[in-house]
């Protein structure tokens, strides 16, 4: 155990008041955040500090201190195009692992309030080197400086102490100890002394993505750590240093605070070592955290029998568009839905389901052609201005997403070509707009898919799949009631995370809550100002519902945390 420079005493004074409104928040539902989002709340000279402390990063070994060193490695290649050339330990699992589990007992005993103490120093560490983070996350998964900022900075923040509220409320849901008595009529009473602990399951492995490192990360690692339970860190190999960075401040405040700073560590592979699969199956093991494809995550589920996993894998978002009373404030929420990251976010709408026969508007009747090709001219006008749409479309976030992307004009009738975007910073980074291609929504095409799927039939109806990236399909329904019918179908079988609809009939707007509710998909309704289907406020909004194929786990609700640990009873005679 380190000797301890940070006091109960002194964390309480600092983050008790920040617990307490959290835990308000998550049960009135409110906005708040206690970490600002724009970038000059951190002072004025923040900018230029991060980006120098980023740039100072790059080139070197990132040292860590942790046992079981057995080499380095690395190779992240920014999505702008610069090679980071950073170095990481590479770590030899049977050392690393056992050092993990040494400081189970002190974590544990340190009961929940002061195990959410220590998260919310790290946190707030964390939070005070926002714009480093920000450019680490920027040069990792391609997103434009600003969402790098906000989405990794305080989103990701925001929803790591979301997970730490909801992992103390659970802990002490039961009463650390209780006096037990039961009358025996004439006889003295049975008494009891019944002490109650939260024992963490083991050590939680999480395992991290591409696209959003921290915010993707941070409520896993910080809903394990919070719980008692070690947590070794796997990043994407092309998105180490955010997570990187993550562990090193951890374990500083571990240290500070007199625990053991091997509570958190970091596992780097080798190129083309691929260490997740045999991680996940160690015996050691005992919560995995992960994001990624449905492949890998349904592995995940299947394989690792030893572990309480938590899953975030592919869906497919889907847009019912019925009728409005705001046509210009649809087409402009639309065109940025689809536009914000390049469509790379796990909530990006993909399926546009719209009537062949047109929908009723303020703005008069519109057809279906009438409203796909309104809808492209407001993404082209978006994204008409090169210094605008690179600020929204950052950079592709690798190979696999261009290719798909340049694979769109064989899927159907493109209503909107992807146009390439110079950067006027990085002349290699791979930006471009996103493409909308036609489909045929008939119900005999897609019944006839899913009748066929088990002989391959389903993939000839690529709006049934997931396309990650930039493309979205505007789908020809011949009604409303079939819009609802194959919104249900695809939910059921691949899965949603997001589901918007635009409607003024409010028969149909009960008839979409009923297939939400049904499936277990999160609805979002005629949105047409600055709140967009494919973003989620912490403390307030669940990112996905842990009811459908896209995701088996809610961030964040009790039942992420509740079962990270397991609540141990000592009866002692009284």
């Amino acid at each position: 155990m380190a000797a301890a420079q940070l006091s109960p005493q002194q964390l309480s004074e600092k983050h008790r008041p920040t617990l307490d409104q959290a835990l308000d928040t998550i049960r009135t539902r409110a906005y708040w955040s206690p970490h600002p989002e724009h970038p000059k709340a951190y002072g004025e000279s923040a900018p230029a500090d991060g980006l120098a402390a980023f740039e100072a990063l790059c080139g070197t070994r990132f040292e860590l201190d942790q046992p079981g060193l057995d080499g380095w490695t690395g190779g992240e290649i920014s999505p702008y195009g610069p090679a980071l050339e950073i170095e990481y330990p590479h770590a030899d699992m049977d050392v690393l692992l056992p050092a993990l589990r040494a400081g189970m007992g002190a974590w544990r005993a340190a009961g929940p309030e002061t195990r959410a103490l220590v998260c919310l120093e790290i946190l707030a560490r964390i939070s005070a080197r926002t714009h480093e983070f920000a450019q680490a996350v920027m040069h990792t998964s391609g997103q434009a400086f600003m969402m790098a900022f906000q989405a990794g900075g305080p989103h990701a923040q925001d929803r790591g102490l979301e997970a730490v509220a909801y992992a103390y409320q659970e802990q002490t849901r039961t009463p650390a100890a209780a006096d037990w008595s039961k009358p025996q009529g004439k006889r003295d009473p049975l008494e009891l002394r019944k002490s109650f602990t939260a024992a963490p399951r083991g050590i939680a492995l999480l395992i991290g993505c591409n696209t959003f490192p921290t915010w993707n990360g941070y409520p896993g690692l910080f809903a394990s750590l919070a719980t008692g339970n070690p947590v070794l860190v796997k990043p994407h190999p092309r998105a180490v240093l955010p997570l990187a960075l993550t562990v090193k401040v951890a374990r500083e405040v571990l240290a500070e605070a007199g625990f053991d700073p091997n509570l958190v560590a970091l596992a780097v592979e080798r190129p083309g070592e691929g260490i997740a699969k045999s991680l996940a199956v160690r015996p050691e093991i005992r919560i995995i955290d992960y994001t990624g494809s449905t492949a890998f995550g349904t592995w995940l589920e299947t394989h690792a029998g030893q572990a309480q996993v938590y899953t975030e894998k592919a869906g497919v978002n889907t847009v019912v568009i019925d009728s409005t009373d705001d046509y210009k404030g649809m087409l402009a929420n639309l065109a940025f839905s689809l536009s914000l990251y390049s469509g790379q976010m796990c909530t990006t709408p993909q399926n546009l389901l719209i009537p062949r026969d047109g929908i009723a508007t303020d703005a008069g009747d519109k057809s279906y052609d009438d409203v796909v090709a309104d809808l492209a001219a407001s993404v082209s006008a978006l994204l008409g201005d090169d210094a605008r749409a690179n600020a929204l479309l950052g950079a592709l976030v690798n190979p696999d997403v261009k290719a798909r992307l340049e694979a769109a004009a064989g899927l159907g009738d493109v209503a909107l070509p992807s146009r390439e975007v110079a950067h006027p910073d990085f002349p290699d980074a791979v930006v471009r707009t996103p493409a909308i291609v036609k489909a045929d929504g008939a119900r005999k095409v897609w019944e006839k898919s899913w009748e066929g799927g088990s002989t391959g039939e389903a993939a000839e109806v690529p709006y049934l799949s997931e396309c990650f990236g930039p493309v979205s399909f505007a789908v020809a329904v011949d009604s409303t009631a079939d819009a609802l019918e194959l919104l249900r179908r695809t939910v059921r079988d691949k899965g949603a995370m997001t589901v918007g609809a635009y409607t003024t009939s409010p028969e149909t707007e009960r008839a979409l809550e009923e297939v939400c509710l049904d499936e277990s998909a999160q609805l979002s309704l005629n949105l047409t100002g600055g709140v967009y289907v494919n973003q989620t406020a912490a403390f307030s909004d669940f990112h996905g519902s842990g009811g459908n194929p896209a995701a088996n786990a809610a961030l964040c609700d009790a039942a992420f945390v509740a079962n990270r640990f397991r609540v141990v009873e000592v009866r002692r005679q009284a």
